[in-house]
C-alpha cells in the first residue's frame, strides 16, 4: 500500500493523511490494512484508489465522535438489502441497520429480553448447558475448541433465543444465519466495491435468505400454534406484541431473531475460544483465576450473584477482549456532510472505527500486545477507549447476557477440566465478517483439574498478535 497523492492534487489534499492503493486491501486483510494506515497516518487516514476513498479513524477521541452521533454516523451493517419484498430485504431491516427513530423504536421493543430479570430465567439452562459440554471432555484427549465453543453456543444461542422445546429446528436455524451473515460480508464488499468476482454469489444469498426467513417463520407459527410460548427471547417478543398489540410485526421479528443470533453466537464463540487459549498460555493467571473459582464456588456452578464476587474473573474477560476482541472493526456511512479531523467528509462517506486497534494503542494501553489481566487493578478507561460492545446509544444490547454466558462458562470449565496448546500448533487469526477468528482452529489436550497448568510454543501469526514467551 503506497502512501501519498499525485502533484496534481491540490496543496491543501497532498498535506493529508492519505494512502493510495486497492480498495480491496482492507477487505483482503483488515488488520494489516488498518495497521499499515495507521503505521504511516497515525490515528486518522484515508484509502484512496482511482478518486473512491474509505476513511479510517482509530483511538478514543475519534471513537467518541463516531459513535455519539448517530444523527450523522449512519449504521449500515447490510451493503446487501436484496429487492424490494425480498427475504433478503426483509431479514436485513435490523437494529444493526436502522437509523434515527425507527432504530430507537425497535430497540426499545426489543431491550426487554435482555433485561437483569429475563437473564436471571436463562441461569438454569446455562449451567446445564455448559456441564453438559464439559462431561463430553475426557482427560487426555485432544479436542479442537474453536469447534467446540462454536457448537456450545449454537446450543446456548438457539436455546435463549428459540426455546428449549424444539432443539434441532433452533439449530437449524442457527447453522442457517451463521453462513446467512457471513455470506452477506462476501457479497457486501463485491457489492461496495463493484468486484464482480464476489458479488456473483448474490443469488446465492437470496436464496439462503428465503430458506432462513422460512425457518424463523415455521418457529414462530409453531409457538403460536401451541401456546407454548416459554422464557427464550423469541416467545418473549411474541408475548408482548400480543399483549400490547404494538410490537414487532412477524416480519420485522423474523429479521430481529435472526441477526440476534448471528451477533450473539459468532461473536461469543470467538471470544471463549480467545480466552483460554489465552489463559492455556499464561499459567499463572490460569492458576489464580482457578483458585479463585476454588474459593468462591467451592465445586458448585455460579450461581447470579456469585458472577460479580470474582474480580480475577472479571480482569481476565476484560484483557481478553481487550487484547483480542471478537469484532474487531465495524463501520459507518455519514448522512450528510461532517469534518472529521482535518478531512471534509462528504455525504455518504464510508468510515471504518476499530475496536482492536483502538485497544492496541499504546498511550491508552501500555504494552499494548502483552495479555495483563493485572493492568485493571487501576485502570477505568473511557467508554471510547475500552468498547469490545461498542459504545454509546447503539452499544450492545446483549452485553449483559454475553458476560453473564462468559462468567458461568469458564468457571465451569476450570473447576473440572484445565486445558493446554497442543505444542507446536499454528495458531492464526483473521477478521472474517468484522470479526477476529482463529481460523486453523485451536487444538487443545484436555486434562483433570488436578494437572498443573502447563504453557507450550505455537507457531502462526498469534505472535504478530500477541506477546507470548513460547514460540514454536
Amino acid at each position: 500500500m503506497a502512501s501519498g497523492v499525485v502533484s496534481a492534487i491540490p496543496a491543501i489534499e497532498a498535506a493529508l493523511p492519505i494512502a493510495r492503493g486497492s480498495l480491496l486491501d482492507f477487505p483482503r486483510d483488515p488488520l494489516a490494512c488498518m495497521r499499515g494506515l495507521h503505521g504511516a497516518n497515525g490515528n486518522l487516514a484515508a484509502l484512496e484508489e482511482d478518486g473512491q476513498r474509505i476513511f479510517f479513524a482509530f483511538g478514543p477521541d475519534y471513537n467518541q465522535q463516531i459513535l455519539s452521533d448517530p444523527r450523522v454516523f449512519h449504521a449500515r451493517f447490510f451493503a446487501v438489502r436484496g429487492p424490494r419484498n425480498s427475504a433478503q430485504r426483509r431479514l436485513t431491516a435490523t437494529l444493526l441497520s436502522m437509523n434515527g427513530e425507527e432504530h430507537k423504536r425497535h430497540r426499545r421493543l426489543v431491550m426487554g429480553p435482555f433485561q437483569k430479570k429475563s437473564i436471571e430465567r436463562y441461569h438454569e439452562r446455562l449451567t446445564f448447558l455448559a456441564e453438559e459440554m464439559v462431561r463430553s471432555w475426557a482427560p487426555g484427549e485432544v479436542r479442537d475448541l474453536f469447534q467446540d465453543m462454536k457448537q456450545y453456543m449454537l446450543r446456548v444461542t438457539s436455546s435463549i433465543l428459540f426455546g428449549y422445546d424444539q432443539p434441532e429446528l433452533a439449530y437449524e436455524i442457527g447453522r442457517r444465519t451463521e453462513r446467512w451473515v457471513a455470506m452477506n460480508h462476501e457479497v457486501g464488499i463485491g457489492a461496495f466495491l463493484s468486484d464482480a468476482s464476489i458479488s456473483s454469489s448474490y443469488k446465492g444469498l437470496l436464496s439462503l435468505a428465503e430458506s432462513l426467513e422460512e425457518s424463523i417463520r415455521t418457529m414462530i407459527e409453531a409457538r403460536r400454534s401451541t401456546r407454548a410460548l416459554g422464557p427464550d427471547v423469541l416467545s418473549l417478543l411474541i408475548r408482548a406484541h400480543e399483549e400490547t398489540g404494538a410490537g414487532l410485526s412477524d416480519a420485522e421479528l423474523i429479521g430481529q431473531a435472526a441477526i440476534l443470533f448471528g451477533a450473539a453466537h459468532l461473536t461469543s464463540t470467538n471470544t471463549l475460544t480467545w480466552t483460554l487459549f489465552l489463559l492455556a498460555q499464561h499459567p499463572e493467571t490460569a492458576t489464580e483465576l482457578t483458585a479463585e473459582c476454588a474459593r468462591v464456588l467451592q465445586g458448585a456452578p455460579p450461581t447470579l450473584e456469585q458472577l460479580d464476587q470474582m474480580p480475577v474473573l472479571d480482569r481476565v474477560l476484560k484483557e481478553s477482549m481487550r487484547l483480542l476482541p471478537a469484532s474487531a472493526y465495524s463501520q459507518r456511512v455519514t448522512s450528510e456532510p461532517i469534518e472529521l479531523g482535518p478531512f471534509h467528509l462528504p455525504r455518504g462517506s464510508a468510515v471504518i472505527f476499530s475496536q482492536y486497534m483502538t485497544h492496541h494503542l499504546p498511550d491508552v494501553f501500555p504494552e499494548p500486545e502483552r495479555f495483563r489481566p493485572e493492568r485493571w487493578l487501576g485502570l477505568a478507561p473511557s467508554p471510547y477507549a475500552f468498547l469490545p460492545f461498542a459504545a454509546g446509544p447503539r452499544m450492545c444490547i446483549g452485553a449483559p447476557l454475553a458476560l453473564t454466558i462468559f462468567k458461568i462458562t469458564l468457571p465451569t470449565i476450570l473447576q473440572n477440566r484445565h486445558l493446554s496448546v497442543v505444542p507446536g500448533t499454528p495458531i492464526n487469526g483473521k477478521v472474517i465478517a468484522t470479526m477476529l477468528t482463529p481460523v486453523s482452529g485451536m487444538p487443545m489436550q484436555i486434562e483433570a483439574a488436578t494437572v498443573p497448568f502447563q504453557s507450550h510454543p505455537v507457531g502462526g501469526n498469534i505472535h504478530e498478535l500477541v506477546t507470548l514467551e513460547n514460540r514454536s
